[in-house]
């Protein structure tokens, strides 16, 4: 019996509760963080993004795909793994759950820390170069565990949640280890603080096309051979 693929709908409805999830305890950590005096911590909240991601590709990844990433749907429609028709349907999902998360959270506690906006710790330069140098990586494994075969796919969850919580901890200093346009979008919007937000869009969607050309271009170099794939 062949299996069904869900509805546009579905998908749609998908794609905004993983981003939902993603800024409501994401950028919720930053804020609560703000509020208690540090106590949540910046490996705190790096763990908060990294198993709140892992948590809705488990949720999602059979409905949506679990993008929860405009840069990671460019990606894959770049690399000719994701139509380009459903494109702007994924990013107005990811937006718009990415905005009412925040929305969610002034409501709770109100303007606090920006609504944990991705702000840079550095000259812009530097920060654009990070995130695309973030988003690289993080695309890269993405690429491994979402494209190939012989990838783990019981593992893609954990794996891209412990890259994406490592950059945050390791990256949040600089730029916010934002990696994710519509992460930054969100609590811009209902912050108001736009500071050097065109880095979140430029660097992170550089840095996805760049690692899914490359990672196709390294899976079909290294093909093997029927005979040789023992």
């Amino acid at each position: 019996m062949a299996q069904q693929i869900p509805s546009i709908t579905r998908r749609f409805v998908a794609e905004f509760i993983g981003t939902f999830g993603l800024l409501f305890a994401g950028a919720g950590a930053i804020m609560i963080d703000e509020i208690s005096g540090g106590a949540t911590t910046n490996v705190g909240i790096g763990l908060v993004f990294g198993l709140t991601v892992a948590a809705m590709i488990f949720a999602t990844g059979h409905i949506s795909g679990a993008h929860i990433n405009p840069a990671v749907t460019i990606g894959f429609a770049l690399a000719r793994h994701f139509p380009w028709k459903l494109v702007p349907l994924y990013w107005g999902a990811q937006l718009l759950g990415a905005t009412a998360a925040c929305l969610v959270l002034r409501g709770l506690f109100g303007n606090v820390a920006d609504m944990g906006a991705t702000l840079p710790g550095a000259d812009e330069w530097v920060v654009v170069s990070f995130e695309a140098l973030l988003t690289f990586f993080l695309m890269f494994v993405i690429m491994a565990m979402a494209t190939d075969v012989r990838a783990v796919g019981a593992a893609a969850a954990l794996a891209i949640g412990g890259t994406v919580g490592l950059a945050s901890i390791f990256g949040g200093e600089i730029s916010g280890a934002s990696m994710n346009p519509a992460r930054s979008f969100g609590p811009a919007l209902v912050s108001g603080s736009w500071t050097a937000h065109w880095a979140y869009w430029t660097g992170p969607i550089a840095g996805a096309a760049v690692a899914a050309f490359t990672y196709a271009w390294l899976r079909e170099s290294n093909a093997m051979p029927p005979s040789e794939e023992q």
